[in-house]
């Protein structure tokens, strides 16, 4: 009896793997190269509003750690 639920289990697994792998394969994928120039041109569009790569001025830059005098 034992043997034919762990066959059965196998069974089950087996077609869970076959639908992920089905699932997987019509997933429409997206070259390396386009996706790195597309990522290349979104950072270079972005930067000129990131606050680490533009210089902020020191009077109101937000990330300065306050001074305390004792």
């Amino acid at each position: 009896m034992s043997s034919k639920v762990a066959i059965a289990s196998d069974i089950g697994q087996a077609c869970r793997a076959l639908e992920q792998l089905q699932m997987e394969a019509g997933i429409n994928r997206v070259k390396v190269s386009k996706a790195a120039t597309d990522l290349l041109q979104f950072c270079t569009e972005q930067a000129k509003s990131d606050p680490f790569l533009v210089v902020i001025p020191a009077a109101t830059n937000p990330f300065k750690k306050p001074c305390a005098i004792v």
